[in-house]
């Protein structure tokens, strides 16, 4: 963690980003908010789009994965399973770090580049580290601001049902895997609330742009 918080220090240094960890709870709407903030001019970092890049067939960390988890955790074509391996680390502590431990620096040192490119580009850009488990990983120190994506627990859960077309049981025991969106708006600088008509959120968007505009400035 260390030598990301360095390199990230001297990019902060050398250039002026604001970057802007967008977090909330599963099915919170957080790559809606994300898009809208995008169209206005914040560039996305996304952490679980990063997490799949690291994993593709002929990366280093697949051969380490599968070192660990054995090939059990391969679709057909070579490519790891997520959703099998996900289930394995979801009913495992600790698998679940070991895990952890093979793919964040990876993932960190893409993380890294990224906003060293977009910052080289754009030195006073607002960038979105667009991170579900910002809190949960403990990963608030790679930010300047934080945003949480709210939508209540019971709305959550009903996204969960029709998005994924599972139980309410099976989508109750995902959230309780994960830190109540509740205390995650305890420890936000910015909240949107997305339990509302699509127009209701663009606008608290566009509000934040400015105030993030305003703070940068």
């Amino acid at each position: 963690m260390g030598n990301v918080d360095e390199q990230l220090k001297k990019i902060e240094n050398e250039y002026h980003p604001l970057l802007l960890g967008v977090t909330g709870g599963i099915a919170s709407g957080k790559s809606t908010v994300a898009d809208m903030l995008k169209d206005l001019g914040a560039p996305i970092i996304d952490f679980d789009v990063i997490a799949r890049q690291v994993v593709e067939i002929g990366k280093p960390i697949l051969k380490e994965i599968i070192d660990y988890f054995g090939e059990q955790v391969l679709l057909e074509d070579g490519q790891l399973d997520r959703k099998k391996l996900s289930g394995i680390v979801f009913q495992d502590e600790e698998k679940r770090k070991r895990l952890e431990s093979i793919s964040h620096p990876r993932i960190l040192e893409e993380f890294t580049r990224q906003v060293s490119e977009i910052a080289k580009k754009n030195p006073h850009a607002i960038i979105q580290a667009v991170i579900p488990l910002l809190f949960e990983v403990k990963l608030q120190h790679l930010v300047h601001q934080i945003l949480v994506v709210y939508v209540p627990q019971d709305r959550q859960i009903e996204r969960l049902i029709t998005r994924d077309g599972i139980t309410k049981e099976e989508a109750a025991n995902i959230l309780k895997a994960q830190l109540p969106i509740s205390e995650k708006v305890m420890y936000s600088d910015f909240i949107i609330n997305n339990d509302c008509p699509i127009e209701e959120t663009k606008k608290q968007v566009e509000d934040l742009w400015q105030v993030l505009n305003m703070m940068h400035s």
